[in-house]
């Protein structure tokens, strides 16, 4: 192990952000990424002597060897999350369009899925049917719906999410604004106590595997498209209209004072998500702008 590989392991180990999972790729991804460095030439001592060369270096090397762009887009994330904890927060440009890289392809049609209640009969286990009716009424990700803990995260009016148990360890808030939300909350805190929906002596990654088995079982898969129509569900709410991904109107068609709508909703939607960027919500409720921006008219 070089002196960068050790030092980006001592970082990884002292700074838990975000959920276990997150956190082995991020340690995995990082350690590769100094040995490719070291390989390159760059004999750093530490972290704290990345400097934006050294990056470009690692984008040039990536692209050389036709690494995907989403791939780059990933590594380049880990690599702003040291800059972030070695107070070198502009190591690496927000912007990833810099390196020349493609944005992702913001929508490939509605993944949006309902879950109805002969799909969640199939599904035997109390605290899988449970974690399932919590990504359709809240929009999370399986790992936090598995994770959640009724008796930390119910305040009442809104769930808070703890940051180890979302991605990227950002903690956030999602309103409740439903009575069938409310009596969901009710009903996992009966089952899950003062825990979460993982039973008692079994691990998360074990109870991962119960879930995918059941899920798949019952037709579902992974049940992203759960958090797709929570999402296109809260806009409604919302704005008072549908989505483009469900047949709603995109902004061209819109007055400026339905645009300014729009936005407000599809910020408020992309943060109860946990993504907090309103490109992300074109993924979910359809292109904002049906050419894929705004074009201003022409005098």
């Amino acid at each position: 192990m070089n002196k960068l590989e050790f030092s980006i392991k001592q970082l990884t180990i002292h700074n838990k952000d975000g959920s276990e999972a997150t956190q082995a790729n991020r340690h995995r991804g990082l350690i590769a990424i100094a040995g490719e460095l070291h390989d390159l030439g760059y004999k750093l001592k530490s972290a704290h002597n990345l400097k934006p060369r050294h990056i470009q270096a690692l984008v040039s090397h990536w692209k050389a060897r036709e690494i995907a762009d989403v791939t780059i887009r990933n590594r380049l994330g880990w690599l702003r999350w040291v800059g972030d904890h070695v107070g070198k927060a502009g190591l690496i440009p927000k912007d990833n369009a810099e390196f020349g890289l493609v944005e992702r392809t913001p929508y490939q049609g509605s993944k949006a899925r309902r879950l109805d209640a002969d799909t969640l009969a199939r599904v035997r286990d109390e605290t899988i049917r449970l974690a399932l009716q919590l990504q359709a009424a809240f929009g999370l990700r399986r790992e936090e719906a598995l994770k959640f803990r009724p008796s930390i995260a119910d305040h009442g009016d809104h769930i808070a999410l703890k940051a180890s148990w979302c991605k990227g360890g950002r903690a956030r808030s999602i309103p409740i604004t439903h009575l069938r939300q409310r009596e969901l909350l009710d009903a996992v805190a009966r089952a899950a106590g003062e825990g979460s929906l993982i039973p008692t002596g079994r691990s998360y990654a074990k109870h991962v595997q119960t879930y995918k088995a059941q899920t798949r079982a019952a037709g579902l898969g992974q049940a992203h498209g759960l958090r797709h129509a929570y999402a296109q569900w809260r806009y409604k709410v919302i704005t008072g209209w549908a989505c483009p991904a469900a047949g709603g109107p995109s902004a061209e068609a819109m007055s400026f004072t339905d645009r300014h709508f729009d936005e407000m909703a599809r910020m408020q939607v992309s943060n109860e998500l946990g993504h907090n960027r309103i490109d992300v919500t074109d993924t979910y409720l359809g292109r904002r702008w049906a050419n894929g921006h705004y074009r201003k008219p022409a005098a």
